[in-house]
């Protein structure tokens, strides 16, 4: 416990202009609500310690140039633990937040609820599920910072409960604590990195660089905007392809921009949302984040030109409702053969994940913009591009299947994949003149072809 930086000490990592805030006044029986013997004289030396009467610090504070409500847990205070007093205090932050339209990042260092107040301090996790509720429903964003521990009901609510979530590497991150956890549990599977592997956390920040990514994402989720994000240009061919099968064989072609250089021309800067909150990442698959475009956010979800696994849709229709709720507009780009449909992909629930990104599409507020700039490979393909808002580049293809397996379930000879890709009119122009797409963007931008 020597070694953890304190509350006030976390704070000083992201802020140097911080502001506390008025706590609520609680009176408490004597040994607390229980009457539990010693609780008074363990709070007495744990503030002797600490200097703090309760284990969390609430205040208003810059970022990075970003105003903030910002919440600290004092470690040192009875493990960070909570209690009727910290509920108080937490309740209190969020309707502040609220009241003066402000973010709110909690720097969590909890070993989870208070023994001494029994199930009063379990119930406190429901205060603050309901507090976070509020703040949601009013379009703020929520961060956390996972540092060490971080256990119990405070990763379960301040913790995995927020729409970010970054981690000190090294920190102890679990449902679980240490102590409570069955004797031949492997430890590495309550780690902020495996927490990271498997999709419950987005991104692990060294303290050194807690400040600036903070400051970033802070920066780009309060940016709200009603404007559409304009398509990328094309970064790879410019000429249309002359027959349904050059249009797949460019799509296919090891030598066509992916998604990475297409977002690297897009935004100045961005950052990365990781993780579907189901236990699953597709970090090759699909790319999702938000960044800086033009002085503006937009949010992205990028498929990769692989096979799109289910932790990749869920993570993309999550990116989606997240911008939807901030009012932040949405650009997908579409480059995938199709959905993975191997055994352990159906395990997952890969029907289920792009239904999922489906109803997140097709229930957004905020515009969304698509760019096919590669293969597009079926249902998987369409599920995260914007109806009536999609564009194609020169050098990719949209089919309702591949035009081998349209072959194989024709039962045509091999000889006929090609003039079976033909029939089914995946070219550029081909889906523009049919109205699937807008219209064929080109290295100076969106040519729109056949719509206004």
């Amino acid at each position: 416990m020597a070694d953890r930086p304190s509350a006030r000490e976390a704070l000083a990592l992201v802020t140097d202009t911080f502001t506390e805030l008025p706590y609520p006044e609680r009176r408490s029986a004597p040994d607390g609500p229980l009457g539990w013997s010693g609780y008074d004289g363990a709070r007495a030396r744990a503030a002797a310690r600490t200097g703090e009467t309760e284990s969390v610090v609430c205040g208003v504070a810059d970022v990075e140039g970003t105003r903030a409500v910002l919440i600290a847990f004092e470690f040192g205070f009875l493990g960070g633990s909570l209690g009727e007093g910290t509920g108080d205090r937490l309740e209190a932050a969020y309707a502040h937040a609220v009241a003066h339209r402000l973010p709110l990042v909690s720097l969590v260092a909890t070993g989870g609820s208070r023994m001494q107040e029994g199930m009063l301090a379990l119930t406190q996790l429901q205060r603050v599920a309901r507090a976070s509720a509020r703040a949601r429903e009013a379009g703020l964003p929520q961060t956390a910072v996972l540092r060490d521990p971080t256990t119990g009901g405070g990763w379960a609510t301040l913790g995995a409960g927020a729409d970010v979530v970054l981690a000190l590497p090294g920190a102890q991150v679990g449902f679980a604590g240490s102590r409570v956890r069955p004797p031949d549990a492997d430890p590495t599977a309550y780690t902020a990195e495996a927490q990271v592997a498997a999709g419950a956390a987005d991104a692990l920040v060294p303290p050194e660089e807690l400040r600036t990514t903070l400051g970033r994402w802070l920066r780009l989720l309060t940016r709200p905007s009603s404007d559409p994000a304009p398509p990328p240009h094309a970064l790879g061919a410019v000429d249309l392809p002359a027959t349904g099968w050059d249009a797949v064989s460019r799509a296919r072609s090891p030598h066509r921009p992916r998604a990475i250089a297409y977002l690297d021309a897009y935004f100045r800067s961005r950052v990365t949302l990781s993780g579907d909150r189901c236990g699953g990442a597709d970090p090759d698959g699909m790319l999702c984040g938000f960044g800086d475009h033009g002085g503006r956010t937009v949010a992205y979800a990028a498929q990769t030109g692989t096979a799109t696994r289910p932790a990749g849709y869920r993570t993309a229709a999550r990116l989606i409702r997240l911008a939807d709720r901030l009012g932040i507009p949405v650009l997908t780009l579409v480059d995938t053969p199709g959905a993975a449909n191997d055994a352990e992909a159906e395990r997952q629930g890969a029907g289920a994940a792009v239904a999922d990104l489906f109803a997140a599409v097709a229930a957004a507020r905020t515009p969304l913009t698509t760019l096919v700039i590669g293969e597009g490979g079926s249902g998987g393909a369409l599920a995260p591009a914007a109806p009536g808002n999609t564009w194609a580049t020169p050098d990719s293809y949209f089919s309702v299947i591949a035009p081998e397996l349209a072959a194989a379930i024709l039962k045509r000879p091999p000889s006929e994949v090609e003039p079976t890709a033909d029939a089914l009119r995946i070219r550029p122009q081909d889906l523009v003149e049919l109205g699937v797409v807008r219209g064929v963007v080109g290295p100076e931008g969106a040519q729109a072809a056949g719509f206004g």
